[in-house]
């Protein structure tokens, strides 16, 4: 009886500076997704903590630090607190599509909005239409852009406020990137909408979870995936919950404890 898949190879990034934690350096394993096989390989990397960016499945493997925790939501048993209904039912009315994953220049703006309103000078900054063009069209994946758009008025399509691109994996529905518009002052919280949209759907298509990459203890940007519970972190042992204890305490006690 053969593999499904050849036992891929692995190479590692050199050092940069990490883009989470001050003073501290970052490097990556990857392995590339080729093959009629890309899809199980990414189902399978998923699993164990990595993520997609176009053609290659990557995680952290930094010297000295484990601070990045790969974290999934479990939707059947989610259950949205006050705040996460009232946003749900606030933005009710806007026209949610899963589309193929064809970039769009209406998207293109809407992501240069975004990343100029919530990371000026990030890694992404820089991105031309080719390059969001590449990001969403070469994958060797199950994927999608969910798009979210306000009313259409006299048969027109309404605006696009926010997307996803998203993976479809066998367990599963992985996150790739979500951007938003961050200046309708009568929507706020999108992100947060399109996080809770994705949850809703998983729970509906009758997938266990919604990936939502890493998590990491002590940097602002990270704080947002937490808010959605029951959430898992994988650690030495596998996935396992995260207790509050595990929001209060650093990477090293988390490990200690998983230990």
């Amino acid at each position: 009886m053969t593999a499904p898949f050849r036992f891929p190879r692995f190479f590692v990034t050199s050092p940069a500076p990490c883009p989470y934690l001050p003073g501290r350096q970052e490097r990556k394993v990857f392995t590339e997704l080729t093959g009629p096989h890309a899809a199980e390989l990414n189902d399978a990397l998923g699993r164990i903590g990595f993520r997609r960016s176009q053609g290659v499945a990557y995680r952290p493997s930094c010297a000295g630090c484990t601070a990045c925790v790969s974290v999934r939501v479990v939707t059947h048993d989610f259950s949205a607190n006050a705040t996460q209904r009232k946003l749900i039912r606030r933005n009710a009315d806007l026209e949610v599509t899963a589309c193929r994953p064809w970039a769009t220049d209406e998207q293109f703006q809407l992501l240069r909005r975004y990343l100029a309103h919530r990371h000026p000078g990030g890694g992404m900054a820089g991105m031309d239409e080719q390059d969001y063009a590449d990001m969403v069209e070469q994958s060797p994946v199950n994927s999608v852009i969910v798009e979210y758009r306000e009313p259409g008025v006299d048969g027109r399509q309404g605006r696009l406020v926010g997307a996803c691109l998203t993976d479809r994996q066998a367990d599963g529905l992985s996150m790739i990137y979500s951007f938003f518009d961050p200046e309708i002052a009568s929507r706020p919280g999108l992100g947060s909408l399109i996080i809770l949209d994705h949850i809703l759907r998983a729970r509906a298509a009758g997938l266990g979870y919604v990936y939502l990459g890493y998590w990491v203890k002590g940097s602002a940007r990270m704080a947002y995936k937490v808010r959605y519970r029951p959430i898992e972190m994988l650690g030495p042992r596998g996935w396992m919950r995260m207790a509050d204890e595990d929001l209060a305490t650093g990477a090293d006690t988390r490990a200690r404890a998983l230990a």
